[in-house]
């Protein structure tokens, strides 16, 4: 089994304005609307390459239900927690010469609704996988994603967390399988600027040294790294491609990362399925096919 959570999901109100101007009323040329999250995104890509998923989280108001019936859509299992206060947030993201984005707050949990997520993962034994992603509300611990792991590591569950500096760097200690910062957030940890494929590798050594089993780095037109627990590191350029939205790939790459390893046990295959799948998520208006990937992967 594998589980997503996502602690503060979204509905992505996505607009193109032709020379959006400030103080002016602007007009979009055009609209979607997308259930949005970043384990949300990873289970719909898992959804879509075959393999399937729950999606945990918290979810209010009616943007909660018009998030749970998008994500059903997409055939998402949902397990959302729906809480009384507030409602899950919209994030506007205004595409014209320059993107804008409006990120909504969402609605307000309590310590009452953090015991029923971490209950929701008693589900969860040896051999499956819960992936921890995104930000946490304000309104949450801080040490939200350490809770859920120390919850579930008993168990033998494989954690992957994809966060940015302290939440990530705080679950080393806990020994995540896989960690997933881009090559940006990988030197923002380290105060270095890293440009190259070389260059991350050394310090993605440093992350498994801290404690995590494997380091996916991303690097968007320069690729990706992988160094694995067996000591093996891989890179690779990105495929070639025109990048349409760079929003949810990231997450792709952690569903083919998951994919590929469960589909040619290996993590040479679970790496080439990772680049392939963000690739393919970056190459279109919406998130990767499998017919995507494996056109990718073909190439």
């Amino acid at each position: 089994m594998i589980c997503t959570v996502t602690f503060n999901p979204s509905l992505d109100y996505i607009v193109r304005v032709d020379d959006m101007r400030l103080g002016a009323i602007n007009r979009t040329t055009y609209e979607q609307v997308l259930p949005g999250g970043k384990g949300v995104n990873v289970s719909i890509v898992l959804g879509n390459l075959g393999h399937a998923s729950r999606a945990l989280g918290f979810v209010a108001g009616f943007t909660g239900d018009e998030l749970v019936r998008l994500c059903a859509e997409a055939g998402v299992d949902c397990d959302f927690i729906r809480v009384e206060r507030g409602m899950t947030r919209v994030n506007v993201k205004v595409k014209s010469a320059e993107e804008t984005e409006l990120n909504g707050m969402g609605p307000q949990m309590g310590e009452e609704d953090v015991e029923v997520l971490l209950a929701r993962t008693d589900a969860l034994g040896a051999g499956d996988t819960l992936v921890v992603s995104g930000s946490v509300p304000a309104c949450l611990p801080h040490d939200m994603y350490e809770r859920v792991m120390e919850r579930v590591a008993p168990r033998g569950v494989r954690v992957v967390v994809d966060a940015e500096r302290d939440l990530l760097t705080r679950t080393l200690p806990l020994g995540p399988f896989l960690v997933k910062p881009n090559n940006h957030e990988l030197g923002d940890i380290f105060g270095v600027e890293l440009r190259t494929r070389d260059e991350v590798v050394p310090y993605a050594r440093r992350l498994q040294e801290m404690g995590a089993a494997n380091v996916l780095v991303s690097m968007a037109g320069e690729g990706g790294v992988l160094v694995a627990e067996t000591g093996e590191v891989f890179q690779s350029p990105a495929a070639k491609g025109t990048v349409v939205n760079s929003v949810g790939a990231g997450d792709s790459s952690v569903a083919g990362f998951l994919a590929g390893l469960a589909e040619t046990g290996s993590y040479e295959g679970a790496f080439r399925m990772a680049l392939a799948t963000g690739s393919a998520s970056a190459f279109s208006d919406h998130l990767a096919t499998r017919a995507e990937v494996e056109a990718l992967l073909a190439g």
